[in-house]
């Protein structure tokens, strides 16, 4: 389990920017699982001295192997507007995914129906008419050497491929989504249990190599701009 401390990229009265570390789920269902929330609760209540329990609404969401970029709403007022910018496709969503091999093209679109398996917690790609299938749609491009967020230590070294790190824009936001898109163009993600059945190094933890590298939208209250992006060391 991931023990870094929180790493706050901004916070005011009405929300609260973080970088979600690998290993902790945004939100939790299971009793006594330290999540997002609740870490980010405690946070609030030490810093306001609040006895009662601190407003905090989950806005997105990022699946717990995956790193990055999260903003929460501390008012109900900023939850209703940032709710009404994540569905309007307001908010700039962008991901880094080291995967096994390049894509067949330098850069593309990737849009596939998929559908979630409530019972194993698995994405997969299906037809249009498949009960429960919602459009899935993604932007991709390769990103210079040089450029990148990932360090290729020493889990990588016996791997017959050529990691190649992607800059991702998300227009939907589905179960798994990039994970399950990724996969099925034949490009997995390293270190992705779930999709890629290669694993990085016997018997040594797996992080998956995506992370929500930047996040852009609209303070809530006065409609300022705000740009999050986050370095090679932070991922």
């Amino acid at each position: 389990m991931n023990t870094k401390p929180l790493n706050i990229l901004y916070e005011d009265t009405h929300i609260l920017v973080c970088v979600k570390p690998h290993g902790i789920a945004t939100q939790s269902r299971k009793l006594g699982s330290p999540d997002m929330v609740s870490l980010l609760k405690n946070h609030i209540a030490r810093s306001n001295h609040s006895k009662g329990a601190p407003y905090l609404a989950v806005i997105h969401r990022l699946d717990q192997p995956v790193s990055g970029i999260l903003v929460f709403a501390k008012t109900p007022f900023a939850a209703k507007e940032l709710n009404r910018q994540l569905t309007s496709h307001s908010f700039g969503k962008y991901y880094r995914a080291l995967v096994d091999k390049m894509p067949p093209a330098e850069s593309g679109t990737l849009e596939n129906y998929m559908v979630k398996d409530r019972k194993t917690n698995i994405s997969q790609i299906c037809t249009p008419d498949t009960p429960g299938a919602k459009l899935a749609r993604l932007h991709y491009e390769t990103v210079q050497k040089g450029q990148g967020i990932f360090h290729l230590g020493r889990s990588f070294f016996h791997l017959n491929t050529s990691p190649v790190e992607l800059n991702i824009h998300l227009d939907t936001g589905r179960h798994h989504q990039i994970r399950v898109q990724l996969a099925a163009l034949g490009c997995p993600i390293l270190g992705d249990s779930k999709y890629n059945p290669q694993p990085v190094e016997n018997g040594t933890w797996q992080t998956t190599c995506l992370c929500a590298y930047r996040l852009d939208f609209h303070h809530p209250k006065t409609q300022k701009p705000l740009h999050f992006e986050l370095e090679q060391d932070d991922c």
